[in-house]
């Protein structure tokens, strides 16, 4: 196929493509217009009273929220996912701590002392790390387990 007729190819995709979008331009200005003039002033008054129905037999939903029942379950599920993505990220800079270690100690024999001394000093930020995690982690065990009044 010739360069000319891979233009004359794309330009027709274009004009399309083009064309497509203009007819959904015009029909969600159609579906705009339809859904504006539907909404009559007694379609609007229906849809109040069945609202105000609804959440009207909600009100045993509003009573178990004043008895704080809700409030506290919504308390102790955020603890526990606190929790258990504190103890996600400490198990997790463990295992990357230990890997730092294994790659250190497997590249010290092979390398200079200067790239020895470097693995050190990054095996050392690493437990640095893991400890700081853990210390965090500790702290969010101690903050979620104190009792919810």
């Amino acid at each position: 196929m010739s360069f000319d007729k891979l233009i004359a190819k794309v330009a027709q995709a274009e004009d399309a493509l083009e064309a497509n979008e203009r007819r959904v331009a015009a029909d969600l200005r159609q579906l705009r217009q339809s859904w504006r003039s539907s909404w009559t002033p007694t379609r609007i008054m229906v849809a109040g009273v069945v609202t105000g129905f609804l959440v009207g037999r909600a009100e045993p939903l509003r009573s178990a929220a004043r008895g704080g029942s809700v409030v506290r379950i919504v308390s102790l599920l955020s603890g526990l996912f606190a929790s258990t993505t504190a103890s996600q990220a400490a198990s997790e800079a463990e295992q990357a701590a230990d890997s730092a270690s294994d790659v250190a100690a497997a590249a010290a024999p092979a390398a200079g002392s200067a790239t020895a001394h470097a693995a050190a000093a990054t095996a050392a930020s690493e437990r640095i790390a893991h400890e700081r995690l853990l210390r965090h982690a500790a702290a969010a065990r101690q903050t979620n387990a104190e009792p919810v009044d």
